[in-house]
């Protein structure tokens, strides 16, 4: 079973020492850490408990956010943690406007550059580096990259060494989604995220669904993929304050896994 378990589904119950054997527990064979977490615990001991339970690391959360004023050192230091993690990718979340700018052309030609400076050391660590595309209502303050399209369009730019992460939450609405799944291929889809749009959506942050819960047509998703060429782990990440953050994580992992077998 290819499913792999992004540590924000149950960051409000567990630790990453307890996901990692969470996912060893229950049989699901990739996991992708975010940074704080990994902070807590350590680099060397996440490696360690990693590698112990013969786990993927699908991709490691994140790097990013180039419009804030210490966005190198922390990239160079994200860079290295997926490095030392063996991660399928590191996963950017390009960041929004810069603090009192309107001009969003300027900010997206800014974020194309800043992966320039980057993406040679990353070829270097062996860091593939993934663009998440974040949805439209997310362009001010997280990522104003926002479609597929956009974040390809950087690909072809930069060249090799960098690709894109898939989340269904963030692209199902795009009317280009099929084509740009195709165009990017086998080689630049680097990631695949899956969770649900809950209607009414109450939070526009933190209330993702669990797949099967809302309106995304989670296999059709999956068969463009697949159709790609995609044959790695599937993750999944739900943000969701209001239900799953709230439940006892063991129960959290079992529906994952349910609902990955029969809804996906």
């Amino acid at each position: 079973m290819k499913l792999s378990l992004n540590t924000a589904t149950v960051k409000k119950q567990w630790t990453l020492a307890q996901a990692i054997d969470g996912c060893a527990r229950h049989g699901i064979r990739g996991i992708s850490p975010w940074r704080d977490k990994l902070a807590e615990m350590g680099l060397k001991k996440a490696v360690a408990a990693i590698k112990a339970n013969d786990l993927t690391v699908t991709g490691l959360c994140r790097g990013g956010f180039f419009t804030a004023k210490d966005w190198l050192d922390d990239n160079r230091r994200a860079i290295e943690e997926a490095h030392e993690l063996e991660a399928d990718c590191l996963v950017l979340v390009v960041g929004g406007l810069p603090e009192g700018s309107k001009d969003l052309i300027k900010a997206r030609e800014r974020i194309k550059e800043s992966i320039s400076i980057i993406l040679p050391e990353a070829r270097a660590a062996g860091v593939p580096l993934a663009i998440e595309p974040l949805h439209p209502m997310q362009a001010a303050e997280r990522a104003c990259i926002n479609t597929l399209e956009q974040a390809l369009d950087v690909c072809d730019a930069l060249g090799e060494g960098i690709g894109v992460a898939v989340d269904v939450y963030h692209v199902w609405w795009d009317p280009k989604l099929e084509e740009q799944i195709r165009r990017a291929g086998r080689k630049r889809i680097l990631g695949y995220h899956i969770c649900d749009w809950l209607v009414p959506t109450r939070d526009l942050l933190n209330d993702r669904g669990m797949m099967g819960d809302g309106i995304i047509d989670l296999k059709r998703l999956r068969s463009w993929v697949e159709s790609a060429g995609y044959a790695g782990f599937h993750e999944v990440e739900i943000f969701s304050e209001l239900d799953w953050w709230q439940r006892d994580a063991d129960e959290v992992l079992k529906v994952c896994k349910d609902r990955f077998a029969t809804v996906t």
